[in-house]
């Protein structure tokens, strides 16, 4: 139960001065209000002997208004250092774990879910919060009353009626090392319950426009109703054993006062001790009962707390397996891709090879075109070249240098790349665009919007380019989404674009001017295209065709529709489709 401070030394030792002094002041606090009861009873028996006078009993009010003030102004400075330090702990773990979570590699994610990774960054921390404030007052506060209540009851009431009284007491060091660990398990359930449940919830959100489209709000409001009911259940089983300390306490709090009214009238009748010092051991006896009732909120949060900084733990323990190698160079990437993979396959696959024998050598400022049928193996060839993956067999190479030898600064820096799934930020289109580079003027911005087609639509907008794009671009069509996405990656001034069959939600003549715009502002650099529509490969230096993560076709567009192919046969289908769909729109007209 108490191993949760050891795991958290390294922060007490970063804040030892603050907690020392809400230690120090907790524990001035305990005494003083010790000191109250003696005095009340030393006043009742100058009342029973009738010694009593107007300035003493003055006297004695005023000590302990006193006391009152100073614990008034030692309790405010408890609770500043104490919780103070309790929130700055939550900050330096979450900022230490969204950091780590930038630095994760595409294995980390498959593997965690976003939901999941949500609910370790709030409630995993919320509970490391509570042992760092209320379980550090709760320990102190429980310790230094009970010490300093037992040793008044012991030296200024009377030791053998403390000794006598207190036998109850073992009943709760056992109780709390039973019901400890049967609260660490349940709660480790029920952190994995929510966990899974705030999965469910972000996933069903992001995916709301499908789940309506199809009319599956029933079937997915029952889903979550049955997740929320297992995290009800999981719950309901740590508040019962949370619940069962209540009746051990009060168990051992009417023990001890059964005991106490016994002993204690025995004590008075034979002159052992006086009326007072009864009345006093009984305000004591009250004393007690908050450090007893505190002990199930503190076993109930240091346990919380274990699993949760277990749970972090595990989180922060996770490496990349893209590592900078002793040989890195800052250097920037240019030049010639020599890329020759024999053998690729995911993590964890285990339906064979997704890349076979694919080689090719791209010259600076030429671009490649990469074809192939869904699933065919192009998106895999753009994770190798953006180094998220490095367990593969053959090597990657720029200007003859290893892929694996330059910084991931610099690989990142080097490349523009628009994937399949377009993301945009919850934020202006302006922001979006020059969300790598957010140096950039407005002029800078609307030139790279020019470049990618888009300019003209995000005039139209009511707001221009202080229009809010909503939540992953959802006030957007696929075309504009896909086409701010082009603009981002044109305003970092990429050596290297990769474009992830980009241009798929866009008309012929869009992608058209996109492309000629492409092709003269980027001249002498290189770009990668992947598409569908094979339109966008025509004017590429080479076209790959993948299938089944192999090179099945290769060479420039007239070359492979005079093959007959599969290049061939799936451009003329596009001809025909295209020529069909202008017959149409002039019939229409």
């Amino acid at each position: 139960m108490f191993s949760i401070f050891k795991k958290l030394a390294w922060f007490f030792k970063l804040r030892w001065k603050s907690y020392l002094f809400g230690v120090f002041a907790l524990i001035t606090c305990a005494i003083l209000t010790a000191a109250t009861p003696r005095i009340v009873g030393n006043v009742i028996d100058q009342i029973a002997n009738g010694t009593l006078t107007a300035g003493l009993l003055f006297s004695q009010i005023a000590l302990i208004v006193v006391f009152g003030l100073i614990m008034y102004v030692l309790r405010f400075g408890w609770r500043t250092a104490i919780f103070g330090n309790s929130t700055l702990l939550e900050s330096i773990m979450r900022n230490r774990l969204f950091k780590h979570f930038t630095q994760m590699d595409a294995n980390f994610f498959h593997k965690y879910r976003t939901g999941d990774l949500m609910a370790h960054a709030t409630n995993d921390l919320a509970a490391l919060r509570f042992v760092a404030g209320g379980g550090i007052l709760t320990l102190t506060d429980s310790i230094s009353i009970s010490a300093v209540t037992i040793f008044s009851m012991v030296f200024l009431i009377d030791w053998k009626l403390t000794l006598l009284t207190i036998l109850p007491f073992p009943l709760l060091i056992i109780t709390s090392r039973v019901l400890g660990k049967k609260m660490n398990q349940s709660f480790r359930y029920s952190l994995e319950a929510f966990s899974k449940l705030n999965d469910q919830v972000q996933e069903s959100i992001s995916g709301v426009k499908v789940v309506k489209a199809f009319g599956e709000e029933k079937d997915f409001y029952q889903d979550y109703q049955g997740a929320v009911d297992h995290v009800v259940e999981t719950n309901q089983k740590v508040y019962k054993i949370e619940a069962a300390y209540s009746p051990v306490i009060e168990v051992i709090i009417g023990l001890t006062y059964v005991l106490t009214l016994f002993v204690g009238t025995f004590f008075v009748q034979s002159g052992r001790i006086s009326i007072g010092d009864l009345v006093a051991y009984f305000s004591y006896l009250a004393n007690m009962t908050w450090p007893l009732l505190a002990v199930g909120n503190l076993v109930n949060t240091l346990e919380r707390g274990n699993a949760s900084w277990d749970r972090v733990e595990a989180l922060l323990d996770e490496t990349s397996h893209i590592v900078e190698s002793d040989k890195t160079t800052s250097k920037p990437l240019a030049g010639q891709i020599d890329f020759a993979v024999d053998e690729f396959t995911y993590p964890d696959e285990d339906q064979g090879t997704n890349i076979r024998n694919v080689h090719f050598r791209l010259e600076d400022g030429q671009t490649l075109g990469i074809a192939g049928r869904t699933g065919s193996g192009k998106t895999t060839l753009f994770k190798l070249l953006l180094r998220e993956y490095d367990h593969y067999k053959g090597h990657i190479r720029f200007n003859d240098e290893d892929i694996k030898n330059f910084s991931l600064d610099s690989l990142s820096q080097a490349f523009g790349y628009v994937p399949q799934d377009n993301f945009l930020f919850s934020d202006t289109i302006r922001e979006n665009i020059r969300f790598a580079n957010p140096k950039l003027s407005q002029e800078e911005v609307e030139e790279y919007a020019k470049l990618a087609d888009i300019h003209d639509d995000i005039m139209s907008f009511p707001l221009g380019y202080d229009t809010q794009v909503g939540e992953k671009g959802v006030s957007l069509s696929g075309g504009q989404k896909q086409r701010i996405s082009i603009a981002r990656a044109l305003a970092v001034q990429p050596e290297y674009l990769i474009l992830d069959d980009s241009l798929s939600a866009v008309d012929a003549q869009t992608e058209e001017r996109i492309l000629n715009n492409l092709k003269s502002y980027r001249a002498h650099k290189t770009t990668l295209i992947a598409a569908h529509r094979l339109s966008s490969l025509m004017h590429a230096d080479e076209i790959l065709v993948m299938d089944d993560g192999q090179v099945i076709e290769r060479g420039q567009h007239q070359q492979l529709v005079a093959a007959g192919g599969w290049y061939a046969e799936t451009y003329s289908k596009q001809q025909l489709q295209a020529k069909l769909t202008e017959e149409g729109d002039q019939w229409k007209k």
